[in-house]
């Protein structure tokens, strides 16, 4: 077997403690990587530390906070002398249409899903181009390039990271830096996010009816079903590969191919998808 190309980099994943976090830590360290993770779930991080085989540096870490984020990058290098890669993951969901949101539900979602995105970029950076080695793994989403109903905090979000990081990549070639960027955009990958929105509502004391329960289940059984530790697989390939964009998931990849073609076609998708979730609720 050919030594991959990640053994012994020095790698920071964040959003370790579950989902596709979780699963990128454990193919990395099976790879050879040394590799630290982040999360704001300190059990989570506990949990994935207990599932690898070699050490697991970890720090709780809210990716909205700047500087906890520049502590930890200090905190990183200091331990491990060098960082070759960061894979920015941490994310999360909510769901709402544009008219009933408030201005808090979008600093939510934008703090974590696009200034954390940005905060582990720029605090990283320096390192990456230090270490003569580096690479840049931003996680946008399908929704980083179609858009459905209810979701344009995510969305916003997720296409504001691919053009985030496709900037960062024609900016790396420009000033000629040691440090290749990917943007990766899942598809629907069998994680608690969806699940974990639902819990962060009822747990904000705002009204979680059985409804909503439905279009949860829907849409965790339906659409989310690309298991985690196959989707790590694709994005560690790619990143081993030097892709500029990583599409995880046929979902994905039928996805795109239809919004560059026909992208009315593809509201009209994603609007008929909508439909199908409010059917669930209604039935509930």
């Amino acid at each position: 077997m050919s030594r991959s190309s990640v053994a012994d980099k020095v790698v920071v994943v964040t959003g370790a403690g579950s989902g596709i976090g979780r699963a990128l830590v454990l193919e990395l360290d099976r790879r050879g990587a040394r590799v630290s993770g982040c999360d704001v779930d300190e059990a989570g991080l506990k949990e994935t530390a207990s599932l690898t085989r070699g050490e697991l540096h970890t720090a709780v870490v809210d990716m909205g906070d700047r500087e906890a984020v520049e502590a930890y990058a200090e905190d990183v290098a200091a331990h491990h002398d060098t960082v070759h890669q960061v894979y920015n993951n941490a994310g999360i969901a909510f769901t709402a249409p544009v008219i009933e949101s408030s201005w808090a539900d979008y600093e939510r979602v934008l703090r974590v899903n696009l200034h954390g995105v940005i905060h582990g970029t720029q605090v990283f950076l320096p390192h990456l181009v230090a270490s003569g080695d580096g690479h840049v793994v931003n996680v946008s989403s399908l929704n980083g390039y179609l858009a459905q109903p209810g979701l344009s905090h995510y969305c916003a979000a997720k296409f504001a990271v691919r053009g985030f990081t496709e900037t960062l990549r024609a900016e790396m070639l420009l000033a000629g830096h040691p440090v290749q960027v990917s943007v990766v955009h899942p598809g629907g990958v069998a994680t608690a996010i969806s699940s974990n929105a639902l819990e962060w509502a009822r747990s904000s004391g705002m009204e979680v009816t059985a409804a909503h329960e439905a279009r949860q289940r829907t849409y965790t059984e339906k659409l989310l079903k690309l298991p985690a530790d196959k989707a790590a697989t694709i994005i560690v390939d790619g990143v081993e590969r030097g892709r500029p964009r990583i599409r995880v998931g046929k979902d994905a990849v039928a996805v795109d191919r239809l919004v560059r073609l026909a992208p009315a076609t593809a509201t009209r998708v994603a609007v008929a998808l909508e439909h199908r979730l409010l059917k669930a609720e209604q039935q509930a």
